[in-house]
């Protein structure tokens, strides 16, 4: 790959992409700027270019390597018996996001013999792959095969592929767990649809574009003319939107630096659209960029509404409202995935064991939902919430405010303050019949052990100390949606080490013809025999949850100090 490129660059322009057959520029100055061979990266030399082969690498140069890789890949060292056979391998080194099936990460699997700790593989089609690619020098692509795992105490059967090359009397190892992405690939899909977006990228050495199905819809271009090409995009944007869209085509492609711009579009039917393009590059080792990456958001529903509320009301509280609804769409923006069924977690000196189970299966989409996170300041948040209804309707409520309050408590907001910001966005939403949700938010500080927390309409948290379990009072606070002016306290505790505290939605306790105060004393009960076992979650639900009643989502998240 060579270094920067300037405009004397220019190899053969691809067929697809950005690439392909010019279209002349509406604004003068800019053609050069919109031209995709100024961008498309140089092809690689060829063998006889390359120069002398290097010596051999090192499992401390091979590390090296693989920390500048993305995924899960690791570096497999032959050990051989006393016939010279292959009897085992140990793993040398490995990339940071590398992670196994025993939740070990990176550096945690160097060292590591594989028969050791994976011993259910000897004999099987991936051990004999991992032989003759080793003997042969071919590549190993495995086909998918599933590996039984344990989270939070609940066993999981999950799918993975395994590639395998040899290089440097050893092998090169990468692997995809297939599940879990075919799964974010569905919730992805419908995240796009919700949030009006699209993705797109351009892979610069083979001057080649793909584009999701949204995107097209967005530019309301036919599906069968492929993605549009750079030299085309001029025709479609507004004059007096082109220069600054030049500059920032110039900063993303030229200089390989992030964007962040709106613009406005003609589409072939006459309507005026404002978009929104996110986009990053990824550059190879000379800095010069090799793919581009992000998305587009139709904008003009949005724009067309802070005009609206401008031109009506140009007073504070319209400002506050257009901030709010800003910082709903940047954080369906960049996230775009619904909670995990259950996981394990450690945040700030607590274990987080959270189980996550929506009514309605399919593609997993409930109102029940969950955040636990570590924040910048060291602390941990930890929120449970409950919108009404179930289905799309309620994930897309369910987005708003999940992402809405990760956003807002990263940036230090205070937690009462959040639940008002919550409420007004609800209170304004378009759609009343999903625009209430309860919700309990809790901030950890490891410091002093102090849990600050505060709820809009929801069940208050159980604490379970010295085998006593017993019920937080509540701070004021109703729930979202419900009124104008509403009013948010806060309380707080000290934890101690053995408190174990249990966040939890209604679907927990309610039961058909029974009184909420009685499931709420069943559910006390059940956590002081249980709560505090080997595996104090898994326990509680297995003897509370019976599947053939239930009437609602459930989503519990149990903190143990």
């Amino acid at each position: 790959m060579t270094g920067s490129r300037d405009e004397s660059d220019v190899p053969e322009p691809g067929r697809n992409g950005f690439g392909g057959a010019a279209a002349l520029s509406r604004a003068a100055g800019e053609g050069s700027v919109f031209s995709s061979s100024r961008y498309v990266a140089r092809r690689q030399p060829t063998v006889a270019d390359a120069g002398p082969r290097p010596p051999a690498l090192t499992a401390s140069a091979v590390q090296e390597v693989l920390d500048g890789l993305p995924g899960s890949a690791i570096f497999l060292v032959p050990l051989t018996g006393a016939d010279g056979e292959v009897q085992d391998f140990r793993i040398a080194a490995a990339s940071p996001d590398a992670l196994d099936v025993g939740g070990r990460r990176g550096k945690e699997l160097v060292g590591l013999s594989v028969l050791e700790t994976y011993p259910s593989v000897l004999g099987t089609a991936l051990w004999r792959g991992y032989l003759d690619a080793l003997e042969h020098g071919v590549r190993y692509e495995g086909e998918p095969f599933a590996y039984e795992e344990v989270l939070a105490g609940i066993p999981r059967l999950s799918r993975f592929t395994v590639h395998a090359n040899a290089c440097q009397g050893g092998l090169i190892v990468s692997w995809v767990r297939l599940d879990s992405g075919e799964r974010e690939q569905r919730r992805l899909e419908v995240m796009q649809r919700l949030g009006n977006m699209g993705w797109a990228n351009w892979d610069l050495v083979r001057d080649a574009i793909t584009w999701s199905e949204q995107v097209y819809d967005i530019f309301a271009r036919d599906p069968s003319l492929g993605p549009m090409t750079l030299e085309e995009l001029p025709a479609h944007v507004l004059t007096e939107d082109l220069p600054a869209l030049a500059g920032q085509v110039r900063r993303l492609l030229g200089d390989g630096q992030a964007i962040d711009h709106t613009f406005r579009i003609t589409t072939p039917h006459g309507e005026v659209r404002h978009l929104r393009i996110v986009a990053e590059a990824e550059a190879d080792a000379h800095g010069s960029p090799v793919e581009v990456h992000g998305f587009f958001q139709d904008m003009t529903a949005v724009q067309r509404a802070k005009e609206q509320l401008l031109e009506r009301d140009r007073t504070a509280v319209a400002q506050q409202e257009t901030l709010t609804a800003e910082r709903v769409l940047a954080a369906r923006l960049q996230h775009a995935l619904l909670p995990l069924p259950q996981q394990s977690l450690r945040l700030a000196g607590l274990t987080v064991d959270v189980a996550y189970q929506p009514l309605q299966q399919g593609i997993n989409v409930g109102g029940d939902w969950y955040s636990a996170i570590e924040l910048p300041d060291g602390s941990a948040l930890l929120v449970v919430g409950d919108v009404a209804g179930h289905g799309l309707d309620a994930v897309a409520t369910m987005a708003q405010l999940r992402f809405t309050a990760k956003g807002m408590a990263i940036t230090g907001t205070p937690l009462a303050t959040i639940l008002a910001r919550l409420n007004t966005l609800l209170w304004h939403s378009a759609d009343r019949a999903y625009s209430t949700a309860t919700m309990i938010m809790g901030r950890y500080e490891p410091s002093s052990g102090i849990l600050t927390w505060v709820q809009a309409g929801h069940l208050p948290p159980l604490l379970l100390r010295d085998g006593e379990a017993r019920y937080l009072p509540s701070p004021r606070g109703v729930l979202l949606g419900a009124t104008t002016a509403p009013r948010y306290d806060s309380s707080a505790i000290r934890l101690l080490p053995g408190d174990h505290l249990l966040f939890f939605t209604d679907g927990l306790v309610e039961a058909p013809g029974e009184l909420l105060d009685d499931g709420l004393d069943r559910l006390a009960r059940t956590v002081a025999e249980r709560g505090a076992g080997p595996r104090p979650l898994g326990d509680v639900l297995d003897a509370l949850v019976d599947p053939a009643i239930r009437r609602d989502d459930i989503c519990v998240l149990h903190v143990g100090v």
